[in-house]
């Protein structure tokens, strides 16, 4: 799905770490839809112990919520990937701006991402938050290859049915308005 997109006065406010309160444009685009500072603020209150020195994969990047917010937060590598390219270059903008070294964007496709992905390549902490029609977190949750004590964020709308695997055991989950969001814990 190619979004088309403008700068819209829509803005993503960065709620914690060194970029705390910084606004930055949020493209308009089919589809995208930044997770909320409310929701953020949850997840990194999940995440505090865990995200300094990680390396993070922002799997459906979009805005960058997620991805930056980790970076913020002290997160020593943050991959995002983005399959739009007016998405992606709205992104790159943002990444500038912030003069954020420690983020690498990648344009491609998640699945096929997941799919090139060295064997070798291992992170701390994965996010996945799919546009909602895509159906694409089961297909991506069955991609990754992940050590025990890796961390994974799901996000979808609430009352669909996410299956993963037996070796994720649930930390944390939330429901906000129509987002149902949860932290998993890969198991050995």
């Amino acid at each position: 799905m190619a979004a088309q997109g403008k700068l819209t006065q829509g803005k993503l406010r960065i709620i914690g770490g060194r970029w705390r309160s910084r606004q930055l444009p949020v493209m308009d685009a089919e589809g995208l839809r930044p997770t909320t500072d409310r929701v953020r603020e949850t997840l990194f209150n999940w995440l505090q112990m865990d995200i300094a020195g990680s390396r993070c994969l922002d799997l459906f990047a979009g805005s960058g919520a997620l991805g930056l917010e980790a970076a913020s937060r002290g997160a020593k590598e943050v991959v995002m990937v983005e399959k739009s390219s007016a998405v992606f270059k709205n992104l790159q903008q943002n990444v500038k701006a912030l003069d954020a070294s420690e983020v690498s964007l990648v344009q491609a496709d998640a699945l096929d991402f997941l799919q090139r992905l060295n064997s070798d390549t291992d992170f701390d902490i994965v996010f996945i938050d799919p546009p909602y029609q895509s159906e694409l977190l089961e297909p991506a949750i069955g991609m990754l290859r992940l050590s025990a004590g890796s961390r994974v964020y799901l996000e979808a709308r609430k009352g669909d049915d996410i299956s993963v695997p037996e070796n994720w055991l649930l930390l944390k989950d939330k429901t906000a308005g129509q987002i149902h969001y949860c932290l998993y814990e890969i198991e050995a």
